[in-house]
């Protein structure tokens, strides 16, 4: 745990593991948040519009996001799934949460799924989901410029 908190960058974090975002299950601790396209999650999230582009294309974008975030390092990604994972490290504490991203071919365009979580604590007070939403205007704003 020390090692998890005193560590920079990806320094002490647990092996990077790709999201199912299918099966997903958000954990009952109010310290994770979940955003998606409509219909394809059961759990409570915040939903995000399909996107009008190739799913190549968003991937590339998605693939860029976290490039000149503060505290956020790329742990890994998996190209077959289009999913890759950050870690962003809060200002004070030096708290890690990670980020999955996912970009998928759905009905109308490409969907973003996104996922942030604690790995440490209870709650989050509202953090992970105000991360999303900053996550998903980057993204947004990045679909905007390659248009």
């Amino acid at each position: 745990m020390l090692q998890l908190l005193l560590g920079r960058g990806t320094a002490g974090l647990p092996p990077a593991a790709p999201v199912d975002f299918a099966t997903l299950r958000l954990p009952t601790s109010p310290n994770a948040a979940l955003a998606a396209p409509p219909g394809t999650t059961s759990e409570r999230h915040v939903e995000i519009p399909v996107f009008n582009l190739a799913p190549e294309t968003a991937w590339a974008l998605l693939r860029r996001l976290g490039d000149g975030m503060d505290r956020v390092w790329l742990t890994a990604e998996w190209p077959e799934r289009r999913q890759a994972q950050w870690v962003e490290r809060s200002r004070l504490a030096n708290f890690p949460d990670l980020v999955n991203a996912e970009v998928r071919p759905l009905p109308g365009g490409t969907g973003l799924f996104l996922y942030s979580r604690s790995l440490t604590g209870y709650s989050d007070f509202g953090v992970n989901a105000r991360r999303l939403a900053a996550w998903r205007a980057a993204f947004e704003r990045a679909v905007a410029t390659a248009k």
